[in-house]
């Protein structure tokens, strides 16, 4: 019979140790180590020492890679899109996001759509069958093949799954579901780790792709040891702004495509509903222009993306001016303010700024500079800035207006939503016109300025 091992892991990080000690020695938490008793299994001893189980042999590359395994699709371009092109087989996904938010909704939608094609497992361990058929009438879904597994035991689950075998295995949720013989309650730092790793192990020996849901902490990151992310091989979260009936994933590690590239949903009465043209989400303006709000083209998210910058400069009221950032990072927001003082000729020194990007959108790249720019100028003169134009550019210490990457397919996704004036970096000015566009390129910050 295997015998059991004692030992002390820790709850914050999920560390571990032969012996209790009142601080972690792995992240220095105190009093977080807690007792475990893991089984270890026999191991069979051989001639020399050595263990008895089988061991993999290298093989050339050239010999050894095997045909790429099909991708198939979710029954969801979005949710395509966001995992690069669909399910790898024997792949992990690991979903986040707030309570409430959609998590199983998406999920089990996507069960729904992908066993039209092939075997699909449902298995939930937060909720009842009864629950659970519950959401799927009000979703409007009536599967005759998809399967539905409402059980706590992962290993219950991973046999379920492999008779009959399916194509893949949603886990609702992962904080949920226990190993029965390591002792701990589910949720518990060993569980989590224990669990991910045999979800893992399984997805790779059956070729059976996995998708799980996880629970986020307070502060927005995924519930458990930081280890559950290294160990699957994409991880999404989903996000939303208060109040806000529009759904973002974003896909912050994917080993199998691109990273931050997002997909977009409306929440409605019957679920999730895909957006096929998300700039019309973040370009819903007045009528009317208004100071300081312009528009930009994004491609932080993997494909151009029309976004309304907004800023409002006030004059200082008492102590020290503020510099409010939502959406941007504030240093550079402050990097900024200094370049346009020094060579654009706008001082806001003794002025309040507020910058926020429309929609709650979070946007990293440098290719908002120039329109801030453009806006903050147009806040502190009370000129609004015509409702055709577009800008992007990235701004230099020194003043100059520096290219970014993919400066055409910006100005041509800008020319499809109906803009007709764009200023934008000289070096990302087409070869060739843009029918209905008309670019204005500028070298340095203080040309964009007087062009406005």
């Amino acid at each position: 019979m295997p015998r059991a091992t004692v030992t002390f892991v820790c709850s914050d990080c999920g560390g571990e140790t032969l012996k209790w000690q009142g601080q972690c020695p792995h992240c220095g938490a105190w009093n977080a180590l807690d007792q475990r008793a893991v089984p270890r299994a026999a191991i069979a001893p051989v001639a020399g020492g050595r263990s008895a189980s089988p061991r993999a042999t290298p093989e050339p590359l050239a010999g050894a890679a095997s045909p790429a395994p099909q991708r198939f699709s979710t029954g969801l371009a979005e949710v395509d899109r966001v995992l690069g092109g669909g399910v790898v087989p024997g792949s992990v996904t690991l979903l986040g996001g707030d309570p409430g938010i959609g998590k199983s909704t998406l999920l089990l939608q996507v069960a729904a759509r992908a066993a039209e094609a092939r075997a699909i497992l449902y298995a939930t361990a937060e909720e009842s069958l009864a629950q659970v058929t519950l959401r799927a009438h009000r979703l409007g879904i009536a599967s005759e093949t998809l399967r539905v597994l409402a059980d706590s035991d992962l290993d219950a689950i991973l046999d379920a799954a492999r008779t009959p075998p399916v194509a893949l295995l949603v886990v609702d949720s992962i904080q949920t579901v226990a190993l029965a013989p390591l002792g701990a309650s589910a949720g518990a730092v060993t569980q989590l780790r224990e669990c991910t790793a045999q979800l893992v192990r399984f997805a790779k020996d059956s070729g059976i792709a996995v998708a799980i849901i996880g629970h986020v902490t307070k502060e927005g990151a995924i519930a458990g040891p930081r280890v559950l992310e290294h160990l699957v091989d994409a991880v999404l979260y989903f996000e939303s702004e208060h109040g806000s009936r529009f759904r973002i994933v974003r896909a912050v590690k994917n080993r199998f495509g691109a990273i931050n590239e997002l997909a977009f949903f409306a929440m409605a009465d019957d679920g999730l509903r895909e957006v096929r043209n998300p700039s019309a989400i973040f370009l819903a303006r007045s009528s009317t222009p208004a100071p300081g709000s312009i528009v930009t083209v994004s491609h932080d998210s993997g494909r151009p993306l029309l976004v309304e910058l907004q800023a409002l400069v006030d004059r200082m009221r008492f102590g020290a001016p503020r510099r409010v950032a939502q959406g941007l990072d504030a240093n550079r927001v402050a990097m900024l303010l200094a370049v346009m003082n020094r060579h654009g000729g706008v001082s806001l020194q003794e002025h309040d700024v507020f910058a926020n990007v429309v929609g709650g959108l979070e946007i990293s790249e440098t290719a908002t500079d120039l329109p801030l720019a453009l806006a903050l100028a147009s806040s502190l003169a009370d000129r609004p800035l015509p409702s055709s134009l577009v800008a992007f550019g990235e701004v230099g210490l020194t003043g100059e207006v520096r290219p970014v990457a993919y400066g055409e397919e910006r100005l041509r996704e800008a020319a499809k939503q109906g803009f007709t004036h764009a200023i934008a970096p000289l070096a990302n000015a087409p070869r060739r016109p843009i029918e209905g566009l008309t670019v204005r390129g500028v070298e340095r910050l203080a040309d964009a300025l007087a062009a406005r």
